[in-house]
């Protein structure tokens, strides 16, 4: 299990384009669609949907590629 966020904690994550900033707008416990593609999540393995500090861009990641900052 991963570590475990909760909704306003800043993080960050390896994109493409380098390192992103943002903030959890929403934990998602149970099995979802997102962006039309099924994403697993379980209370013991949630996903997070996260804003880019930088653009208005959302995604949606496992606690495992996050990285909590101050």
């Amino acid at each position: 299990m991963s570590q475990q966020f909760h909704v306003g904690d800043h993080v960050r994550w390896n994109s493409e384009a380098g390192y992103v900033t943002g903030h959890i707008l929403k934990v998602h416990t149970a099995d979802t669609l997102y962006k039309g593609y099924p994403r697993h999540c379980s209370p013991d393995d949630p996903q997070y949907e996260i804003k880019s500090d930088k653009t208005d861009h959302v995604a949606m990641h496992k606690g495992a590629a996050l990285q909590k900052i101050a």
